[in-house]
């Protein structure tokens, strides 16, 4: 296969200043500044301070006093994005995106014939320039994952290849906390083991990567060995909806509570109609004041669709969890499960069973930059 991995150079933060020139070369951050406020996209004027995506807004502007906070403009953004797209589909139709600014392109059969994917890719991040103002970074590769840290490789305005012939190197000299998958906590326990590079973990045994980390051990494995068979998706299931709200001061009262979930409630059913989703599972997801989360989850034989079928199911969800002495920071709710339930019924009642086991699971994906070196082609 001929994977590009294309992914926009501080997009958010780029078009902020493409639409206000005052804004050039002035360390920004886009978010919501409040006091839970988070930092979406960081300028690179403002990340040579340390700031960063995900980071606290109130964080970020102690690390830079003369920081500017940008209110998001999400309409703004799509538009761009699906200009972004108009020109990917110049090339192919396996477009798999990932995000509003970044996309996996499967040229290896593309529309202009053309030979080289990096010839494509070159192409690409010209007509994005031209079109948009905006520079974006690619990353060509055989396979997703490995197209993937190629485009983080040199930003921004890069474009890197790494060759079939050359990956297994590149990646044995990898630090393991820049291999897909592999966040703070999974490099720790792998630094217990002893891994701390692609090398490494390529030399440890396939049974012991499953035994400590799952099935997730053996997506390590093959990726350490340069193996990801995983297709570009252009055409995908929803397979869940969910909302949730940060709160600015944590709630504890009974009165609080019961008026949020029911705005999350609202909330929820308005991106159900919205995208026109069917499912039978209710989710509840709860992070305190000390950041520790849980979620409840109870699943029904009635598609959940209206405020009078998901609000009686959130309110039974939500006497489970004890906030009187832990306050919440952050509520969620989300409907998944859209799969028809078996005709027989099996375990589950119009009443529901709750399950107490974590439903959502975030798989973390860390990248850094690196410095060029003799995997370019």
């Amino acid at each position: 296969m001929k994977i590009i991995h294309v992914d926009m150079d501080q997009f958010f933060a780029a078009v902020e200043q493409l639409d206000q020139p005052e804004l050039k070369g002035k360390p920004i951050a886009v978010g919501h500044d409040a006091e839970r406020g988070v930092v979406s996209t960081a300028s690179y004027e403002a990340r040579r301070y340390g700031v960063h995506s995900a980071q606290s807004i109130q964080v970020a502007k102690r690390l830079c006093t003369h920081l500017i906070i940008i209110e998001p403009h999400f309409q703004r953004y799509k538009e761009v994005s699906a200009m972004l797209h108009e020109i990917f589909h110049d090339y192919t139709d396996l477009i798999e995106p990932i995000s509003l600014d970044e996309a996996f392109l499967d040229v290896t059969n593309n529309k202009k014939g053309m030979e080289m994917a990096v010839d494509i890719a070159r192409e690409i991040k010209q007509r994005i320039r031209e079109t948009t103002g905006l520079t974006a970074s690619a990353g060509v590769s055989y396979c997703k994952f490995l197209a993937k840290i190629a485009s983080d490789w040199r930003k921004p305005d890069g474009l890197t290849v790494i060759h079939p012939d050359k990956a297994l190197d590149f990646i044995g000299q990898l630090g393991i906390e820049k291999i897909g998958g592999i966040g703070q906590k999974t490099a720790e326990k792998m630094h217990r083991m002893g891994i701390f590079t692609g090398s490494d973990l390529r030399k440890t045994p396939l049974a012991r990567l499953t035994q400590e980390f799952g099935k997730m051990g053996s997506v390590f494995h093959d990726f350490a060995n340069g193996i990801d068979d995983r297709p570009v998706i252009s055409e995908w299931e929803r397979k869940s909806v969910s909302c949730e709200q940060t709160f600015e001061t944590d709630i504890s009262e009974n009165s609080a509570v019961t008026i949020h979930l029911y705005h999350t409630v609202q909330e929820l059913v308005r991106r159900i109609e919205k995208t026109d989703f069917e499912g039978y599972t209710l989710t509840l997801k709860v992070k305190f004041l000390d950041f520790q989360q849980i979620t409840r989850s109870i699943t029904v034989d009635y598609i959940l669709r209206t405020k009078d079928n998901i609000l009686p199911l959130a309110k039974q969800l939500m006497h489970s969890v004890e906030f009187h002495s832990h306050p919440i920071r952050l509520l969620g709710l989300g409907v998944s499960n859209p799969g028809k339930l078996p005709s027989n019924g099996g375990p589950v009642s119009r009443q529901g069973t709750i399950n107490r086991e974590p439903q959502w699971v975030e798989l973390e994906l860390e990248f850094e930059e690196w410095p060029e070196d003799q995997f370019l082609v």
